[in-house]
């Protein structure tokens, strides 16, 4: 079973371009990360402040460590203060029998 990870994100109108680029710079060093099996940044087409993270990693402990690396550390210190809300949901990928 994988850890999952769904990050409801609201982010302050004014800041939209600026979280952006934090986001997917985030994103795109998270998907180098050896446990990260997916990381995607969802946008509301009726709504560019409303996101969605979904990130796939192969444990708990792959995520631990993700948040112990510098970009992400990076995207907390600069992205999360752009932002009007942050509601974080975790989940376990179950395997569906074929």
């Amino acid at each position: 079973m994988n850890f999952v990870l769904m990050v409801m994100l609201r982010i302050k109108s004014e800041n939209v371009d600026r979280f952006m680029a934090e986001v997917l710079a985030n994103g795109r060093e998270a998907r180098k990360e050896p446990g990260c099996r997916q990381f995607e940044v969802l946008v509301d087409p009726a709504d560019r402040t409303k996101v969605v993270l979904f990130e796939v990693y192969d444990d708990e402990k792959a995520f631990e460590a993700h948040q112990q690396t510098p970009h992400f550390k990076k995207y907390l210190a600069d992205a999360v203060p752009l932002l009007a809300s942050r509601e974080r949901q975790v989940f376990t990928r179950v395997e569906i029998p074929r």
